[in-house]
Parts: C-alpha cells; structure tokens; sequence
C-alpha cells in the first residue's frame, strides 16, 4: 500500500500545505494566509488546511517552521505572536492522532533539495535562503548539522562588517544589508522613493544603472557569507533559494566573484554555487522526507 505524508510550510505570511508520497510526488496543494494575531489562531488555520485534503492513506504529518523547532515539537517562532513555545506537536498529534514531525524550515529546505533538488545525492550541502529573513540549513557527512539549541543556520547574525550597528541587535549584521526588507529599506533611501526589492531587481534588468548597483552590493554581502560558509564547512553544493534570489546572475555573479576573492581557495574552487530548482517546494518535500523517515 502507497503511504502518504501530510505536509505544511508554515510561513510569517502565508501557510501552504500538500499531500506526497514516498516517492515525492505532490498532489492537493493548498495556500491560505497565516492569522496575522498569531497565537492558536494559526494553529487552527493549519489544521482547516490539512482538513481540505484527503486523509486516505496518510502515515504521517510534517510541518517546517520559521523559527526553531524542539526535540518535543514544540517551537519557537520570532515573527509569530505568541509563538515563544508553542506546543504544535503536541496539538497536531492530539487532533489527526498521527505522528508528527516538526522542524525548523532551513532543516526542512535543505533535506528537500537533497532528497528531489539540486543537490540530489550530495552529502555536504548548504541550503541559503535569502527572503525576508535570511537562514541556513547545512547537512555535513550526510547529517543535519542542528546546533546545541537547535540555532545552527541563522546566518543573518553572521558579522561581515567591523563597525556595530544599532539595527544589527535586532536583525543581525547580513540580514540588515541582504535580506530583502534591509535591500528595499536602502533602495528606497537611494532612489529616494519607496521601492520594494522586486521592484529594484526590475528596474536593474531594465538597465537601471543605480539599482544594478545596489543588487551588486548585496551580491558582495552574500559572497562574504558564501565564503565563511566554504571555508569553514567545505561542501560540495550552495543551494541559493528565497525571494531576494530571484535576481538571478544580477546577485550571484558579485557574489561568486566574492567568494572566490574571500574564501579558502581550494575548497572555493570545488564548490558548486546553484539556485534552487524547487523553490517553495523543496520545504514541503522536506518535510514529507523527515516524516517518513520519523515512521521508518
């Protein structure tokens, strides 16, 4: 009999949802949007979701988080209110009467990149999401590497200047220069006019000189980043996925070129540097992998 794994990407803004397989295959997606109160509230909006597909045949759920997941499903979400220890685990269980696996997204999108992505089959791989936040999932020797508290992989708080910044207490030092809310915040204040990061990444492909310019800054952001990452880690691939990486050879070119200017050069030279082919998908298939593999 085929199994089936119920799956969630819980986001700040929106909440989507699927039905896969053991193989990956993806069926019933679902978006809604994540209650802006936070609280339980997006609790119940996750389980109004999953009730909209089809139970037949489901083993297991897996629900990926923006924030950090416990070792007893409960989480801790920063950009959802009331979210300091929230018991998601315990709650999906207590409803669906289903195992539940809960992780924190980086685990969720590098474990799906691995699994169905661009980096199938390799064992050391980093998964850079840069969004509206800016985090990491890493699998070394073939292991999720977590951390003692579960903070590997907030690489937003990763130093790539030497002068502190008041704002760096609250976002961190990459995050204020390369997530997209810090590169629109600059923009703006650049062009003078409000100015969102898909906006900017348009205008630059329109041969915007001042907005190509400022894309290049944030690819050198992202290029210090690339390079601590390979000099200390050495792997093999550098998933690129979220929103800011839409900006395609705009941001990867000066972030490449930086790497390899900053990092250690052997290892920079082996690296592979890829954008996600998944996209928003390789969470849910992250998730449908670590929910399988939790019942195996």
């Amino acid at each position: 009999m085929e199994r089936f794994a119920l799956v969630v990407d819980l986001g700040g803004t929106k909440i989507a949802a699927a039905r896969v397989d053991s193989d990956g295959n993806m069926t019933h997606q679902r978006i809604a949007p994540t209650p802006r109160g936070g609280g339980k509230a997006v609790v119940t909006a996750l389980i109004d979701l999953l009730q909209q597909i089809p139970a037949q045949d489901i083993c297991a759920i897996g629900v990926d988080v923006p924030g950090c997941a416990y070792a007893d499903g409960s989480v801790w979400a920063p950009n959802l209110p009331g979210w300091k220890r929230m018991a998601l685990g315990a709650m999906l269980h207590e409803h669906f009467k289903l195992p539940v696996m809960v992780e924190s997204d980086r685990n969720a999108f590098v474990t799906g990149e691995t699994w169905k992505g661009s980096a199938r089959g390799c064992r050391d791989v980093i998964f850079l999401a840069v969004g509206t936040g800016i985090g990491a999932g890493i699998i070394s020797g073939g292991h999720l590497i977590r951390g003692s508290k579960e903070l590997s992989g907030c690489l937003g708080w990763m130093a790539t200047e030497s002068k502190f910044l008041l704002r760096y207490k609250e976002v961190g030092c990459l995050e204020s220069h390369l997530a997209g809310i810090g590169i629109a915040a600059k923009a703006s204040r650049v062009l003078k006019t409000a100015t969102t990061t898909s906006e900017l990444i348009q205008l630059a492909r329109q041969g915007n000189p001042t907005a190509k310019k400022l894309i290049e800054q944030a690819g050198e952001y992202l290029g210090l980043a690339l390079a601590n990452m390979v000099s200390i880690l050495n792997p093999e691939m550098i998933v690129i996925g979220g929103g800011v990486a839409a900006a395609g050879n705009l941001l990867l070119s000066p972030a490449k070129r930086t790497m390899r200017q900053w990092a250690q050069p052997l290892a920079s030279k082996q690296v592979r540097i890829v954008r996600s082919r998944l996209g928003e998908r390789a969470a849910l298939l992250g998730m449908a992998k670590m929910a399988f593999d939790n019942i195996s």
